[in-house]
This record gives C-alpha cells, structure tokens and sequence, in this order.
C-alpha cells in the first residue's frame, strides 16, 4: 500500500498513457501493470473532439486512479490553466505538474516549476511535481506545499535508467519520510526495480512499456521488478564492499590432507 495524499494506491507502479499501438493496447497493459495511477495528458488530448471523449471514457472504465499532467507546458501560466482544465474535466484535486525548461532533454524549468506549484498548491491542488534531483529544487517545491517530488531518473522517453545514481541516494536519504517517485528515463524493469531498491517509494514509466515490442507483456514484467524492488528494500540490502567476505568462515574449518 502506498499513501499519497491521504489516498491509498495498491501498487507503486504509476503508468503513463501516452504513444500506445491503441487503446486496447493500453488497456491491457494497464490492467497487466495492476497501475496504482495512470497519467494524462490534456494538452495530448482534445477535449473538445470525439477522440479526446473516448480516450478519457477509456481511463474512467479501467477503474485506476487518474493523475491529469500539464506535459507539453512551458509557462506558468500554461501550467495553471492545464491544470484547471484538469480539474474540471476529471473532477480531481491531482496534478502532475510539468513546466518544461528545454527542448532537448526535457527538463523541467525548476523556476518557473517552483512558482507554478505555490499558485497550484494555495489554490487547493495535491501537486505531483515532475522535478530534477536537486535538494535545493526539492526543499523549494516542499515550502510551497508539495508533499510528493518526482524526480526524474534520466530525460523522458531516453530509457537510460538511473544516471545519478549519487543524487538520488542523497535525495532520498535528505527526505526520509517524504513520498518520493522516480519519474521519466527508466527503460527496464530492472530500472524500476533499482530505483524501489533505494527506497524510492514508487516509479513512473511511460514510454518504455508503451513502446516496447510487447507492451502487455513489458508492464507484467514492470509490476514484478516494482514488487521486487520493495521487497528488497523492506528485506535490508547488505552492503557493497570493495573485498571479498567468504560466506563460509575460516576459522574453525576442517583442513582435508
């Protein structure tokens, strides 16, 4: 079980909707993920055609969770009023909130993700802030009333996994009793189960299961390396050393001749 703002999520996998083959494809992957929340988009998604109205019917059915986001947003004020419209379409106090710094790589525009989240956050909303590794960022994003960071692993869609591996360690050990997930970047399962491993309380994957070759199949296989990562995580992990340490003691050892 996994609590977000008083809510209580099943699983610690989060699933995006984005770029799947077709609906049905998503379907089934969301049920195959047992997603505790699934992503959308509104700027992805027209609200006014047909195809938007299917697509959000869809999610309904499925029963998860919906986490709207502000993907594709570059301003505050386009953030604020993605949001909104979130609001209203889905009748939830969630948001994702994403203020996109550079085109590139994606990444997130801390300043201006900062000050979007104080007006979020004032105004009522629970704000998933979609942020970089940064203490500091992070710190920030908590004054203004965030209580859920998610920290990318590596930039969206890239499927290079965990790329500071330092950072993050320190980030979560800064935050002990702060809910925080790894969003964007994880190509694997054995990314997220890492990541789980670390202690980060959930993950959020996207493209890699949306664009692998089997996508029902790859959000199974996200599921069991979530499920794994935590219990690891819970089970205490010994530590790395830099020599070896014989799991059979020499001393008291029977000597053969």
């Amino acid at each position: 079980m996994l609590e977000l703002y008083q809510a209580t999520l099943t699983s610690r996998l989060l699933l995006g909707s984005a770029r799947y083959p077709s609906p049905a494809v998503l379907a089934g992957a969301v049920r195959a993920a047992g997603a505790g929340a699934v992503t959308v988009s509104l700027r992805r998604e027209s609200g006014g055609e047909r195809s938007g109205q299917a697509f959000w019917a869809l999610i309904r059915e499925l029963g998860v969770r919906v986490l709207p986001n502000t993907a594709g947003c570059h301003t505050v004020k386009e953030a604020v009023t993605t949001a909104h419209m979130a609001r209203e379409v889905f009748g939830t106090t969630w948001i994702k909130l994403e203020v996109i710094g550079e085109d590139d790589t994606l990444q997130p525009d801390v300043f201006g993700l900062t000050e979007a989240a104080r007006v979020l956050c004032a105004e009522g909303f629970e704000v998933f802030p979609y942020t970089t590794e940064d203490l500091v960022v992070a710190e920030r994003l908590l004054a203004a009333g965030c209580r859920v960071p998610m920290p990318w692993g590596a930039p969206i869609g890239s499927g290079r996994g965990l790329n500071n591996l330092l950072a993050l360690r320190t980030l979560r050990a800064h935050f002990p009793r702060v809910p925080l997930i790894i969003d964007a970047g994880l190509g694997l399962p054995s990314h997220a189960a890492q990541a789980l491993e670390l202690g980060y309380d959930a993950v959020l994957v996207n493209t890699a299961v949306a664009r692998a070759g089997d996508p029902v199949a790859m959000a199974g296989a996200f599921a069991q390396a979530v499920a794994a990562g935590r219990a690891a995580f819970e089970a205490g992990a010994i530590e790395a050393r830099d020599f070896a340490s014989p799991s059979t003691p020499v001393p008291g050892t029977a000597l053969l001749r």
